[in-house]
């Protein structure tokens, strides 16, 4: 089994006293005469699956994308741990995502030429592993993401939903403190989206891992315990109001 730390998922009334582990305000973003964030607030606490949920063009990926630090709003803050990430430079917040967050995409973002073992065993060496220890725990990952069987395989000969559990897998396999998700399931007929959306969260559930996931799929939005909607750059239900 992986060392992952087992801190559970706190409920939501729980949570809901607790200090967020990421916490947004006055979240503002322009690009070009396009207002894209509108004075957003956001609180997600640790252990909780929270979703994001609207139409396209509403802004909820550049919301993600500025609470895990990629883009930076012209106006407002995030905090994570307390730490203002806003304040940081671009080197500190790469260093933040390496260590702290997990990514996932909608089309995976497998690296064609690499099996599906060695593309999860990348972010491992990158964050110092050594190449042993990386592959055994690449191994577990795959596992407990049910695509064990295909872990030699390139991502062209895997399906879709196949190749998004890898995605999955190499995601959590540094044991991140939040995933972020960007419509995971969206390149994903039904009963893969199902399969997928079910492994994510009992993983991230089982290692405590936070996941903020984006989504304009109510099914896929159903798996969380919270859930957010965005409008017009905007959160039209479930934010903070202050």
């Amino acid at each position: 089994m992986s060392e992952a730390k087992v801190m559970g998922s706190p409920s939501l009334s729980a949570a809901g006293g607790s200090v967020p582990l990421l916490r947004a305000r006055g979240l503002r973003l322009s690009f070009g005469f396009t207002e894209a964030l509108r004075g957003i607030h956001v609180d997600v606490h640790a252990g909780e699956v929270m979703a994001i949920t609207g139409p396209s063009g509403s802004g909820k990926s550049t919301l993600l994308h500025v609470l895990a630090g990629v883009l930076v709003p012209d106006h407002g803050t995030v905090e994570y741990k307390q730490v203002r990430l806003t304040a940081l430079d671009e080197a500190g917040r790469s260093r933040l995502r390496l260590g702290e967050f997990g990514f996932v995409f909608q089309y995976g973002q497998l690296l064609p030429d690499l099996s599906a073992v060695d593309n999860v065993t990348i972010p491992l060496l990158l964050a110092g592993t050594k190449r042993r220890e990386a592959l055994r725990r690449a191994e577990v990952w795959l596992e407990r993401l049910g695509v064990a069987e295909h872990s030699g395989k390139l991502p062209a000969q895997l399906s879709g939903g196949q190749a998004q559990r890898v995605a999955v897998a190499r995601a959590l396999a540094t044991e991140p403190a939040v995933l972020f998700a960007d419509e995971p399931t969206g390149s994903l007929d039904s009963l893969a989206a199902e399969n997928v959306m079910l492994a994510l969260t009992e993983a991230a559930r089982a290692t405590g891992t936070t996941v903020v996931l984006i989504t304009h799929d109510p099914r896929t939005a159903a798996y969380a315990d919270r859930e957010l909607i965005v409008r017009d750059g905007q959160i039209t239900f479930g934010g903070p109001t202050g």
